[in-house]
């Protein structure tokens, strides 16, 4: 199955075939073409599933600027081809330098934690204001948990230590996950919720967060790469050999918005249990429609407009990840004192 959503090409269907004919993407399956697609069209391809592409056609985006992706089917990041970056090497060997200097690491990695944390306070005050009965007890419990997650915040900000800001963090994320079962309103036998599993993905709630953080990964490294940063050396996250930790970092202010469109799709029932298959090993996973819908449904939720709190003026979900990138950017070169993370109200 293939789809393009956005002017992301998505391989979802395994064993296809990608070539370059004329200024064309043909999409072939055993030797018969099921898609075509202008070049010009295309910002990306990205495979879920296992596919081939042909070095001609490879060769052309890459020149072209058109990405290629790959995830696994569960959506977590693999790897990724691009063309010559453009990255501003100053910014880079500050980003460096930042990211070797405690003092100034942990600067960075405070404002980070504080929009994670911020974020999924307002996720739970949203909740607890949705619901139709203020006296519920569930209700009580979420605003409970909000009141705790503000405490975290100030401590957050008190942290002298990675390791100390990292505890703040974890505690925060289990406060959070503590309530979030209560957060869903329909299906909530097949989508019940105890703990946050990640791989693999142990139920369906887990199966459908992770294929979100996956993509929001991605979204992430594009958009450190757009503002001269190198991905891989982020300021909460410890570099490792082929992490993007930068784009981690980037990711955290955003799980909120992840959290709140996978809820969203539950409580719609625009994702169903019959979606999420069981595999062997007791592992969850979308099936190939289910997949398909909910790359729809993302990718129109990330065209949804909003005026930007610090930049004040217009734009689209999707153009928040580079401009928060770009904001880090001047963070780390010296133009702005502090990082501001983007707040979801």
């Amino acid at each position: 199955m293939t789809e393009i959503v956005q002017n992301i090409l998505y391989i979802t269907k395994p064993g296809l075939y990608l070539h370059k004919e004329n200024e064309t993407v043909k999409v072939a399956e055993e030797k018969q073409t099921i898609l075509t697609v202008p070049l010009h069209h295309l910002q990306g391809i990205t495979f879920l599933s296992r596919g081939s592409i042909s070095s001609y056609l490879l060769d052309k985006c890459l020149n072209q600027g058109i990405s290629v992706t790959y995830l696994t089917e569960r959506g977590r990041f693999l790897a990724r081809l691009e063309g010559a970056s453009s990255g501003n090497v100053i910014v880079r060997m500050e980003q460096f330098r930042k990211a070797l200097d405690e003092r100034e690491r942990l600067a960075i990695a405070r404002r980070i934690v504080a929009g994670k944390i911020q974020n999924a306070r307002l996720n739970l005050l949203r909740t607890a204001r949705d619901r139709k009965n203020d006296d519920d007890v569930d209700g009580a419990k979420i605003r409970s948990i909000a009141e705790a997650l503000a405490d975290r915040l100030i401590r957050t900000a008190e942290a002298t230590t990675l390791a100390e800001l990292r505890g703040h963090e974890g505690e925060a994320a289990r406060l959070y996950f503590s309530v979030f079962d209560l957060c869903i309103i329909k299906q909530k036998d097949a989508f019940a919720f105890d703990r946050r599993s990640r791989r693999p993905p142990r139920s369906r709630l887990n199966a459908l967060l992770s294929f979100t953080y996956s993509m929001l990964t991605n979204d992430c490294v594009s958009a450190c790469q757009a503002a001269g940063l190198d991905p891989y050396v982020g300021f909460l996250h410890d570099a490792r050999s082929g992490r993007p930790s930068l784009a981690l970092d980037l990711v955290e202010e955003f799980r909120a918005f992840a959290d709140r469109f996978v809820l969203t799709l539950i409580n719609r029932q625009q994702i169903q249990a019959e979606d999420i298959e069981v595999k062997t090993g007791n592992v969850y996973r979308m099936t190939d429609s289910a997949r398909k819908r909910f790359l729809d449904a993302y990718q129109k939720r990330k065209q949804d407009e909003l005026v930007h709190p610090l930049l004040g003026y217009q734009c689209r979900v999707a153009d928040l990840p580079l401009l928060q990138a770009r904001l880090l950017a001047r963070n780390i070169r010296g133009d702005i004192d502090e990082y501001t993370p983007f707040l979801w109200r």
